[in-house]
């Protein structure tokens, strides 16, 4: 749909729980009349929606006085419809827009939403205008706005001003919603994610003795006063022989800025040594060595040293890659970048946004936050040691095959072969071992990372409360009483995110995934195909024909008659580009879909998926 449609939609009102980021005021379609609104349908989870609010920022700039973007938060999991969490989630984020908090999805409804995250645009009349699904819009939106201001202009419709946002205050402290840390030769290295430094602290955690980088968004190297991170991660130290030859000590995970940062500890240098700063693009995943830094990499989470080099959680694409420090080189080490659990070889193996690594012997232990797994890579293969999946996840210690987790970020592996796991949105310490789960830690604020320190202490990251916090000894060897209230029951909550169900036929089912150039812009074979699609189902079985890659948007599926309901998963992606520009930018359009499907002999005979719309 475009502004110049025939057919006018009214845009649904707004309706949710309540506002933030409006200094307590409620917001209706009617307060925003005369300007362009855009709705972004995100949930805090999700890292292809942190991806579009870092895509929304340049657009929020240019178009500050016609244009008002409003976050609609529709939570997937439980802790997400918290509404001290989504506060702290705004916070996190740098989110400077006004946010809904719709936990009950009334809007999400309202507008149709299908996938995290959703664009809806509505113009200054009134009217729904445009919807898109997934990343990689901002190039096209901003082409669609200058459609509607010269148009609403023209016409006299469009009021310019300044929008209804009101800026929270910004929490004191030493830390600001911390991300991981690590054991220094000081005490404690900390990434202090939303306040774009490291943070060095004495062994007691509290004291600073020194941070490293300006405390100002961005990607400059330099000296430990003016060098910028954008919401660092996940840190590493390299091996002595590794560190003299690279000529730097520390690795960061520097997430939004999509690099790996080098950090000499005797001076606090900083220098990029991965990373070319543009987000991952590329249609096909091919096994080679690139050169490192310029590559283009997705949100690295976390790093780990493992195999003799340094293993990247990349979530945003999610995959594993790996970095060579003395050779200077990046590949793809696991996942096909289909957001799903599914164990196998390396290379085919199915993750969903992992956010920790621990090494420990031959086993690289992995938390999977979108399908709340604990997983582990052993013997050229990905296996999951708990976990259900991407809709099904709680609060449920016992044995491995049942217990639950809920979008844990941070894990560790124990010296006694037990593993801990941060479970971030249960807000608890949770201990595998022997096949089973038990909680060791609980009243948590978020944690995200666990530190073992030389003497056996276990060190808590709670990123929500900006501190560290210790366990209490003993807690890394056996779940303890104080877990839970005496006498209570162990912890029991199943939860399952429920989609919408389509009804298909059996038989042959044409598979159409409708995407429209972005004005402006044309297909892009630079990098090779410029459109992929992939397709699979749970369980496999329910396709006897059309799962796999292809470079098509339209492909032709068969339906088994003898399964009654499944799941098909759709992952496509479009590369393009400006078509008349002396320096043309590149984007690309991505979306993943979990189609939840029933097999009736009165279903749908096509199924058509929008990738934008």
């Amino acid at each position: 749909m475009s502004s110049g449609s025939t057919v006018r939609v009214r845009a649904p009102e707004l309706r949710g729980r309540g506002w933030l980021n409006t200094g307590g005021r409620s917001l209706s379609l009617a307060d925003l009349r005369g300007r362009i609104v855009l709705l972004d349908f995100w949930t805090f989870c999700c890292i292809n929606c942190l991806h579009v609010l870092d895509e929304l920022r340049p657009v929020e700039e240019r178009y500050a006085d016609v244009l008002v973007v409003i976050g609609v938060h529709s939570p997937k999991f439980e802790h997400e419809k918290d509404p001290d969490a989504l506060a702290a989630a705004v916070q996190r984020y740098g989110v400077r827009h006004p946010v809904l908090d719709d936990p009950r999805m009334e809007t999400w409804d309202r507008y149709a939403a299908r996938a995290w995250p959703t664009l809806c645009v509505v113009d200054p009349e009134g009217y729904l205008v445009a919807t898109m699904a997934g990343e990689g819009h901002a190039a096209g939106l901003m082409a669609l706005l200058d459609e509607l201001v010269e148009e609403h202009g023209a016409k006299g419709t469009l009021h310019r001003g300044t929008g209804p946002y009101v800026p929270p205050p910004v929490p004191a402290g030493d830390l600001h919603f911390p991300g991981k840390a690590i054991v220094s030769p000081a005490g404690f290295l900390v990434s202090s994610s939303a306040g774009h430094q490291l943070v060095e602290l004495e062994p007691d955690g509290v004291s600073v003795v020194r941070r490293i980088g300006s405390g100002r968004p961005g990607r400059a190297d330099g000296a430990a006063d003016v060098a910028e991170f954008n919401e660092p991660q996940g840190l590493c130290l390299l091996p002595p022989h590794v560190a003299e030859i690279a000529g730097y000590d520390l690795v960061v995970a520097d997430t939004v800025n999509h690099l790996l940062r080098g950090v000499r500890l005797g001076d606090g240098e900083v220098v990029t040594v991965a990373g070319s700063g543009r987000p991952w693009r590329s249609a096909t995943r091919d096994g080679h060595a690139h050169d490192a830094k310029a590559a283009d990499l997705s949100s690295p989470w976390d790093l780990a040293w493992y195999d003799d080099r340094l293993i990247v959680a990349m979530a945003g694409i999610h995959q594993l890659w790996w970095f060579d420090p003395v050779k200077r080189t990046v590949g793809g080490y696991a996942g096909t970048t289909v957001e799903a659990l599914r164990d196998g070889p390396l290379a085919d193996a199915w993750l969903a946004q992992p956010s920790g690594l621990s090494a420990r012997g031959e086993r690289l232990w992995v938390v999977d936050s979108e399908s709340s797994a604990l997983r582990f890579v052993a013997d050229g293969a990905i296996h999951t040691a708990a976990g259900q999946g991407l809709f099904d996840f709680g609060y449920v210690d016992g044995p491995a095959t049942e217990a639950l987790f809920q979008h844990p970020l941070g894990v560790l592996a124990l010296p006694d072969g037990a593993v801990l796991v941060a479970d971030t949105y249960n807000g608890a310490v949770r201990r595998y071992a022997d096949g089973a789960v038990s909680t060791v830690a609980a009243g948590l604020a978020e944690p995200s990372d666990l530190v073992l320190t030389p003497d056996g202490d276990v060190i808590v990251v709670e990123s929500a409360a900006h501190r560290l916090s210790r366990l209490p000894p003993g807690a890394a060897t056996a779940a303890v009483a104080a877990a839970v209230a005496p006498g209570a029951e162990p912890p029991h909550e199943r939860y399952r995110t429920e989609r919408p169900v389509t009804d298909i036929a059996p038989g042959e089912l044409p598979l159409d995934v409708v995407f429209t150039l972005p004005p402006g812009q044309k297909l892009d074979d630079s990098f090779g195909v410029p459109v992929r699609l992939e397709v699979s189902a749970s369980p496999p079985e329910l396709l006897v024909e059309g799962a796999g890659v292809g470079t098509e948007l339209t492909r032709t599926l068969r339906v088994t008659a003898g399964i009654t309901e499944g799941v098909i998963q759709v992952t496509a992606q479009a590369a393009t580009c400006d078509a008349e520009a002396e320096f043309a930018a590149c984007h690309l359009t991505r979306q993943d879909w979990g189609v939840p499907v029933r097999v009736t002999p009165d279903g749908a005979r096509r199924l058509s998926l929008v990738l934008r719309g």
